[in-house]
C-alpha cells in the first residue's frame, strides 16, 4: 500500500491498495489494484473470472499452499495414486455385477434370506481377516510402508478376481466370496495404515489433516468417475464374457502398473533396516550419504522379492541382523561369548551376539528409541566386518566410536529423521548385570 499527504496537513492525496491472492506467501498473484484520490476512485483487475473460479475449485483437491507446503514427490505419486484408483473403481463395477448375479440377484429362484446369508458370510470373514491381518503385521506396515502399498492393491486384486470367478463355480460360491472378502480386508487395514505414514512424510508444513483431507476429495472425484465409467463398461460388456475379462484383466495390468510407478516415486526420510543399510554402506565408501531420491532407486520394494532370496539362500547387509532377539535362546555357549565381549557395551543398551552368520542384538529394558537405532547401525558394523568367522567386536566398536556420530550429523543434514529406526516391533527386552556375569558362568 502507497499514500502520500502534505506533512502535518489534513487532506489526503491518494492512496493505492493492491490485491494478492495464494494459499500461501510464497504462491501469490496480483489479482486487483485499487487507487483512490480525493475524487475518485480506479480500480483494475488482472486475470479472467475463470481462472478465478478454477484456482478455486483446485484448492478442493491440492493441501494450501501446495507446492511448497508437500513434499517434492507428493505431486507424481497423488498422480500415478488417482490413475491407479479410477482403474479400480472401473474394475469393481464389473466384479460387483458377477458376484451379484453369482447369488441370484435377478432370478426367480433366488431368495433374500439366502442373499442376506451369503453376503453376512461375506462380511463377517472380511472383519475377522482384517482383525487377524492387524495382530500378525500391524507394527511391521510403518516400516515398511512401501512394500504394503503394493501387496494391498494386490489383494485387492486378487479380491476382484475371486469376484468374477464367482458365476463360473456355483458350488463354490461361499467359498469364492469369502476369499475375496479376506483378501479386501488385507488391503483395508494396510492400505489405511501405510495411507497415514504416507501423509506424514508428505507434511512439510504440519498439514497433515489438510492432506488428508484433499486426499479423500481425489478419491471421491475418482470413485465418481470410476463408476460412472464402469457402469458404462458394464452396460457394454454385459453377456459377453471374453469381452468382460479382456477389460478386466487389461484394466489390473494397468492398476498393478500404476501402483509400481506411484511407490517408485516415493523418496521416504525414514529409516528403516534397508535405507540405514544403504546408508551406512555408502558412507563407509564414501565418506558422504546419499539423498532420499537416490536411496530410493536402490530399495526392494517388491513384496516377493524377500520370499525369492530366502529360497536361493541370499541375504541382504540388514538381513543379517535380528534385532529384538529373545535372551531366553541364549545357550551355555553364547553366555560364554557374552561374558568376553561385554566390556565394549558397558555404555551401551544393548548386546550384540554373532552367531551362525547373524547377528542378534539384545535390547535392555531401558533403551530408547535412538539406543534402538544405534544398536542396528552397530550390529549392521559388525557384519560388514566379520569375515571368515573372525568376529570384530573390537573394530566395531571404534568405528562406531569416531564415525558414528558423524554418520548421524550427515543424515539430519540430508533431511532423515533420525530420532527412530523404523522396524518391527521389538518384543523382547533384556536386563544384565556385568559385575555378576562371570560368578555365574564359573
Amino acid at each position: 500500500m502507497d499514500a502520500s499527504h502534505p506533512e502535518g496537513g489534513a487532506s489526503v492525496g491518494w492512496v493505492t491498495v493492491e490485491e494478492w491472492s495464494g494459499s500461501s506467501a510464497s504462491a501469490l498473484s496480483r489479482t486487483a489494484i485499487l487507487t483512490a484520490s480525493a475524487s475518485s476512485l480506479t480500480s483494475r483487475r488482472f486475470g479472467s473470472r475463470l481462472g478465478r473460479i478454477s484456482s478455486r475449485m483446485l484448492g478442493a483437491f491440492v493441501p494450501e499452499g501446495f507446492p511448497g507446503s508437500v513434499t517434492p514427490d507428493y505431486a507424481p505419486f497423488q498422480m500415478w495414486d488417482t490413475l491407479q484408483g479410477l482403474s479400480t473403481y472401473i474394475r469393481a463395477m464389473l466384479s460387483t455385477q458377477a458376484l451379484l448375479g453369482a447369488i441370484g440377484v435377478g432370478e426367480q429362484s433366488a431368495t433374500v434370506i439366502g442373499a442376506t446369508f451369503q453376503w453376512f458370510l461375506r462380511d463377517l470373514t472380511g472383519m475377522l481377516g482384517g482383525i487377524l491381518f492387524t495382530f500378525y503385521q500391524g507394527s511391521n506396515l510403518d516400516s515398511n510402508a512401501k512394500m504394503w502399498r503394493l501387496v494391498a492393491d494386490f489383494m485387492n486384486d486378487l479380491g476382484m478376481l475371486m469376484d468374477l470367478l464367482s458365476p463360473l463355480f456355483p458350488s463354490s460360491l461361499i467359498v469364492l466370496m469369502c476369499l475375496g472378502s479376506l483378501s479386501r480386508s488385507f488391503t483395508g487395514v494396510a492400505s489405511g495404515a501405510t495411507r497415514a505414514a504416507l501423509t506424514q512424510h508428505f507434511a512439510l508444513a504440519n498439514n497433515a489433516a489438510d492432506i488428508s483431507a484433499k486426499e479423500g476429495s481425489q478419491e471421491t472425484l475418482a470413485t465418481m468417475l470410476g463408476m460412472g465409467l464402469g457402469m458404462l463398461l458394464a452396460h457394454i460388456t454385459r453377456e459377453h464374457a471374453l469381452s468382460v475379462w479382456v477389460s478386466f484383466l487389461s484394466l489390473t495390468m494397468f492398476h498393478m502398473y500404476a501402483n509400481y510407478k506411484a511407490v517408485q516415486s516415493l523418496s521416504l526420510t525414514t529409516l528403516n533396516s534397508e535405507r540405514a543399510s544403504i546408508l551406512l554402506q555408502y558412507f563407509k565408501e564414501c565418506g558422504e550419504v546419499l539423498a532420499p531420491q537416490q536411496v530410493s532407486q536402490q530399495e526392494h520394494i517388491l513384496p516377493f522379492w524377500s520370499s525369492w532370496r530366502k529360497l536361493i539362500r541370499v541375504k541382504l547387509p540388514h538381513e543379517r541382523v535380528h534385532l529384538g532377539a529373545k535372551a531366553s535362546m541364549l545357550t551355555h555357549t553364547d553366555m560364554l561369548e557374552i561374558a568376553k565381549t561385554r566390556s565394549h557395551y558397558e555404555n551401551a543398551n544393548y548386546l550384540l551376539l554373532y552367531k551362525e552368520g547373524t547377528v542378534r542384538i539384545f535390547i535392555h529394558k531401558q533403551a530408547t528409541p535412538a539406543d534402538v537405532l544405534k544398536s542396528f547401525i552397530h550390529g549392521l558394523v559388525l557384519a560388514n566386518l566379520t569375515e571368515d568367522g573372525k568376529i570384530q567386536h573390537a573394530e566395531a566398536c571404534q568405528w562406531m566410536i569416531e564415525k558414528y556420530t558423524t554418520f548421524i550429523s550427515k543424515l539430519q543434514i540430508e533431511g532423515y529423521s533420525t530420532e527412530r529406526l523404523l522396524s518391527h516391533s521389538i518384543v523382547w527386552r533384556a536386563h544384565w548385570l556385568h559385575g555378576q556375569l562371570d560368578e555365574k558362568l564359573k
